[in-house]
């Protein structure tokens, strides 16, 4: 999830990639406009600047918005048009969105003005370009957006600061006036001109945005999903016979399950705890928590996929309305809408919740001295007088059902808002903020049974585990500490969480296992 990225971004007409905006939302990349984006944009602010002056009816030209599109705007009072609709538009309450979003949101904005599509000038995508360059971040509030007209209250605030007015966060984390952070940094704020304040407003940017690091998240939480899967088979003294290549890829050709399955069976290679039972064992089969890992992590790894088709075909449109088409028509559209976004960031909370279920299934057992395969209860150094475990699988079990709640889909909610004339909305943004949360429970659910399956592992004394596992545990003990008395848990569980986030599980695991993914 934390990787360096010395990454530089350059705009061009065409959609920019996954890493080009991971680079610029966590890693502070830098941006620039290509010389083919530039004049793309001159050629379409011509068009805007000519309709502008005109007499006919351009919606947020020469029209108000929403439902007053049908109010006709004097020449005179069209950039004060676009002014208000920013200031308006700008109505989020609740505790401010974490910086990566912001950065993500903007950057995304500016992909859609760089495209050519929206009729804004050069000067505005460029203040874009140098908040993002300079570190300076607008201040946005949680709610707002109903993921419909685009992420709107969320994109106002991003455009108010441009215009000097609201709050920002500047390169220091500090909270100041978006004005005071302008002139500091060198900069003068933004006077928007005809359309230019809609075109700032009307895009599936923040959603889009927390979709495309939830993707990349996942994508690592699946790995370490396999690595903890594997241990706790160690652990509880399960067979890596159920992963064998044969019985996945050619009598079920899911994807997903294949590459997990590969991945635990790469994990086991080489096991002494795993050799040790091949004989005079009487268990039949492992339980489905052990047995269907893979079944269970491919799916989510094959929604993951899908998720990111989604997400990478929206990162090639121009999210706008109204649009500025290569003719110089300017025509409205409907493209705003947040339900393709929507739909599969409440189809990955879904995925992501599951994947935590059973990993805390693994951990109850291991806990657990009647499914434990000979354990000690709780996995405590002196049962009784210690408790082990016990309380950590009682947090991995509150966190689990948090995520059963939170998986609940929000894209099948939808109120009515501006006066019936957005009778339909796509609550894209809900569901995005609901994943965030999902995600981030996630790793503290695998945490937690990385810790459980390590010391599981270690209680097998006189029996190697294999050399991608023992490699995992050494990494965990530089942060973790290994069996004995109780001690205050919680440190170490956090402890824990960090290096699953950090990525340095799925490194260590890689030192031994080339190929895992």
């Amino acid at each position: 999830m934390a990787h360096e990225s010395n990454r530089e971004v350059t705009l061009g007409i065409s959609g920019v990639t996954f890493a080009d905006v991971i680079a610029v939302a966590r890693y502070g990349a830098k941006v620039s406009l290509a010389p083919e984006a530039i004049a793309s944009m001159q050629k379409s602010r011509a068009y805007i600047e000519g309709h502008a002056a005109g007499a006919i009816p351009v919606y947020g030209v020469s029209t108000g918005f929403g439902a007053l599109a049908n109010r006709h705007i004097d020449v005179k009072d069209r950039t004060q048009l676009q002014k208000s609709l920013i200031r308006s538009h700008a109505a989020g309450v609740g505790p401010a969105i974490e910086t990566e979003v912001v950065r993500a949101l903007m950057f995304l904005r500016l992909r859609t003005m760089a495209s050519g599509r929206t009729g804004v000038r050069v000067a505005l995508a460029q203040i874009y370009v140098d908040f993002l360059n300079k570190g300076i971040t607008p201040v946005v509030p949680e709610f707002g957006s109903l993921g419909c007209s685009g992420d709107l209250a969320p994109l106002s605030h991003c455009a108010l600061a441009m215009m000097g007015e609201g709050t920002v966060h500047d390169a220091s984390g500090k909270e100041v006036p978006a004005l005071d952070a302008i002139k500091a940094a060198g900069l003068t704020p933004i006077e928007l001109e005809a359309k230019e304040g809609l075109a700032l407003i009307n895009g599936t940017d923040g959603m889009l945005g927390m979709l495309i690091m939830a993707c990349a998240d996942l994508s690592e939480l699946c790995a370490v999903a396999d690595i903890t899967a594997a241990m706790s088979i160690e652990g509880l003294l399960g067979t890596d016979r159920v992963f064998a290549p044969d019985l996945h890829g050619p009598l079920r050709p899911q994807i997903g399950q294949s590459v997990s399955a590969a991945n635990i069976f790469a994990m086991l290679k080489n096991s002494g705890i795993v050799a040790s039972h091949l004989e005079h064992d009487s268990k039949v089969q492992d339980a489905y928590s052990l047995r269907c890992a893979p079944q269970v992590a491919g799916a989510v790894r094959d929604t993951v996929d899908y998720a990111a088709t989604i997400a990478g075909r929206e990162l090639q449109s121009s999210i706008d309305n109204p649009v500025v088409m290569p003719d110089g028509r300017v025509e409205s559209n409907g493209n705003f809408h947040g339900a393709p976004v929507a739909f599969v960031l409440d189809f990955l909370a879904i995925a992501a919740a599951d994947l935590g279920s059973i990993s805390e299934r693994r951990t109850d057992r291991m806990l657990d001295q009647h499914r434990s395969s000979g354990l000690p209860p709780f996995l405590a150094h002196d049962p009784g007088v210690d408790s082990g475990l016990m309380i950590a699988q009682y947090t991995q079990a509150s966190l689990v059902s948090e995520n059963k709640r939170l998986a609940t889909p929000a894209s099948v909610d939808s109120i009515p808002s501006s006066a019936m004339q957005e009778d339909h909305v796509s609550m894209g943004w809900s569901a995005a903020r609901k994943l965030r949360k999902v995600v981030e429970n996630l790793s503290r659910i695998l945490a937690i049974e990385l810790v459980t399956s390590a010391r599981a592992i270690e209680f097998r004394t006189g029996l190697a585990p294999s050399p991608a596992t023992a490699n995992v545990i050494k990494t965990l003990r530089t942060v973790v500490p290994g069996m004995g008395p109780d001690r205050f848990l919680s440190p170490e569980l956090e402890a824990a969480v960090k290096l699953v986030q950090s990525g340095k599980v799925v490194a260590a695991a890689r030192e031994v296992v080339k190929e895992l993914r």
